[in-house]
């Protein structure tokens, strides 16, 4: 258009398979000015071989509708249906995981956790949850019942990265149990590490004592050389051979010719920083052990069955947790000194001290009173609170002392002949058998123990007792004497008004124990 006059050029048809639209302004006219308005006229169409693309249609044309149900629609933010949680493979960072716990007792929880969620935050998690004590003697045990395996996860290590290494369709699962022996290797090292086992170390170094020179290794996170005969099981075969192996900086070795360490003798066994140390449970009746301490190295490669295993086998229960100590040693070094620090300062620090309080909805509507005016008030003072709490403890201990002078007709009421049974050391009746493999899954470590009902005598009691990695059975018998019962251990030259007080005596004094009683086997329902 130009001075208002309008001067129509000849246009181009349109291409095959195009369609023009009158009144629209295209490239060739510029774009300038408003657009001349025209009627529309049909237009001819040819017909063409190519598809004519479509359009996407406009955000603004569809109306916006939210998605009721968005995680199924996003697996990746569902815990349920997250990939990582259905198939093997490598754990996926942000995403959530489901990790099955089981108890002693077969029953199983189902907790969710994120990839980096380590085995102190899952047992701190369960420990809450089933109102359990405290302490750093929880462990969260991988169980390969398939393979009559088992070792107890580091605090450090990954649960949802151990969880994706196991076979589809293994029987492979997470145990919630106790294991006192877990940090026994820092509190009594001496023991631990016999001197036989550490012989080069102790030849190198004898200006220092035995204890002083593995008190250094374990300080520095380092592993000492031991040494020492064990049974290895070749490949491919149930024979059994006994070799003299030596575990040095470079790696874990047997020699072909006796007790050699010529390096032309020594043959290098296996990569212990790139493997599993496991305790075998049954080892005589899945792989036929000379004897029942039986441990076996498994590399990470190796995800099912018994090909790939280095099976091995000590003389005796020392020898065992001495190597297995030693692998621990070896494998983590500083960390595992650090995870035993960790769980020092958690014991000694508060409760109520952490990023996250504890204590229940119960437990913070309880408040310390005073009812000893005519008003009831409130104590606010932490030390005043302390105060009321030993005192309502000794009223307590006085009101027990009356109790036990009651005349005998009240002494055998069953309340007070079963109060026994409330305490988290008695595990009723079971057998002798089943006591031993409780203690041993629970840890070899002086002091452990537990009382149970005696299958031979159906009115006494047995104190199992674990010492010098065994364990030991001291029959509990009652007794009445001017028509008040009491028991002893010891025919009759100590006596104790119920099995809480024999028990509360022994945790102080060792009487004709060899040790005090310390840590008690316990089973927790999740």
């Amino acid at each position: 258009m130009d001075g208002g006059a309008q001067q129509s050029s000849p246009r181009e048809p349109p291409g095959p398979g195009s369609v023009e639209l009158e009144g629209v302004p295209s490239e060739r006219d510029g774009g300038e000015g408003p657009p001349e308005l025209k009627r529309s006229q049909p237009r001819f169409i040819h017909g063409s071989s190519r598809p004519v693309p479509l359009e996407e249609p406009r955000a603004s044309s569809l109306p916006t509708i939210p998605n009721p149900f968005p995680e199924l629609c996003s697996p990746s933010n569902s815990p349920i249906l997250s990939s990582p949680t259905l198939g093997p493979g490598p754990p996926r960072e942000g995403a959530s995981h489901v990790v099955k716990v089981f108890g002693e007792d077969g029953a199983c929880r189902s907790l969710e956790a994120s990839a980096g969620t380590t085995a102190r935050q899952l047992c701190e998690t369960l420990v809450r949850r089933t109102r359990a004590l405290q302490d750093h003697s929880w462990a969260l045990v991988e169980l390969h019942q398939h393979l009559a395996l088992e070792r107890c996860l580091e605090d450090h290590e990954s649960v949802v990265e151990v969880q994706s290494s196991w076979a589809p369709g293994a029987d492979s699962r997470f145990v919630f149990r106790k294991n006192f022996a877990k940090y026994e290797l820092f509190k009594s090292n001496a023991s631990l590490f016999p001197e036989v086992m550490v012989s080069s170390c102790l030849e190198a170094n004898k200006s220092m004592a035995h204890s002083e020179l593995i008190q250094n290794f374990l300080n520095s996170g380092s592993c000492p050389e031991v040494q020492g005969f064990l049974h290895l099981r070749e490949a491919g075969r149930k024979v059994w051979k006994r070799f003299y192996f030596s575990l040095r900086r470079s790696g874990l070795y047997y020699s072909t010719k006796g007790t050699s360490k010529d390096p032309r003798h020594l043959q290098y066994f296996a990569d212990l920083t790139e493997s599993n140390i496991y305790y075998v449970t049954q080892g005589k009746k899945h792989y036929g052990t000379p004897t029942e301490f039986g441990f076996c190295i498994k590399p990470y490669k190796v995800r099912s069955g018994v090909k790939g295993l280095k099976l091995l086998c000590s003389e005796d229960e020392q020898s065992r947790s001495c190597w297995m100590a030693a692998f621990r040693l070896f494998k983590y070094g500083m960390q595992l000194y650090r995870n035993y620090q960790q769980a020092q300062a958690r014991l000694s620090q508060p409760p109520w001290i952490g990023p996250t309080p504890l204590r229940s909805v119960s437990d913070n509507a309880l408040v310390a009173m005073d009812f000893s005016g005519c008003t009831g008030r409130v104590i606010e003072n932490p030390s005043e609170v302390l105060t009321v709490a030993l005192e309502e403890a000794q009223a307590w201990r006085k009101k027990t002392t009356h109790r036990y002078s009651l005349p005998a007709a009240c002494q055998s009421s069953p309340l007070s002949a079963a109060i026994h049974r409330t305490q988290p050391w008695f595990h009723g009746r079971i057998s002798r058998e089943d006591t031993q493999q409780l203690i041993g899954r629970q840890g070899l470590v002086d002091g452990v123990f537990l009382v149970r009902e005696s299958q031979r005598n159906p009115k006494g009691f047995v104190l199992s007792l674990c010492h010098l990695q065994r364990v030991k059975h001291y029959l509990i018998l009652p007794s009445e004497e001017e028509g008040r019962l009491y028991f002893t251990m010891d025919d009759g030259q100590t006596r104790f008004a119920d099995l809480i007080q024999l028990v509360e005596f022994h945790q102080i004094n060792r009487g004709i124990l060899p040790c005090k009683l310390r840590h008690y086997c316990t089973c927790v329902a999740l």
